[in-house]
């Protein structure tokens, strides 16, 4: 088992920036692989990012790419999301996941563990 806990959510100006946090507990001695997804009012939790914590390869939804830089620290079993640039409608629910494993995916339901969510609100 893996638990998840999200930070560093708030209220941003437009064109602010934003760093979450999640930081993994549990079985972290594994290789995994960790993401960002997103849900914004009314609509369907998306994908935002996603790391491997063995090989370090990431890989980005292109609403993001550019803005957002996903990183990970693996001595304490966090991993971040820098977000720059923000929109408006970058605002959401952004939740952090994890799944056993090493091959990056942007699949939702690959991902056995979420966190409970942080939220990232960007007025305009």
């Amino acid at each position: 088992q893996v638990q998840l806990v999200e930070s560093g959510g708030g209220l941003v100006q437009a064109g602010g920036s934003l760093r979450l946090s999640c930081a993994a507990s549990g079985r972290t001695s594994s290789n995994y692989v960790m993401a960002w997804f997103r849900q914004a009012p009314g609509k369907e939790r998306e994908f935002v990012a996603t790391i491997s914590t063995s090989s370090g390869s990431t890989y980005y939804a292109d609403s993001v790419k550019g803005r957002f830089t996903i990183s990970g620290d693996n001595a304490k079993n966090t991993v971040y999301l820098q977000m720059g640039s923000l929109k408006p409608e970058d605002t959401a629910v952004y939740y952090c996941a994890a799944l056993l494993g090493w091959a990056i995916t942007t699949t939702l339901r690959s991902y056995n563990y979420w966190g409970q969510g942080t939220q990232v609100t960007v007025s305009s």
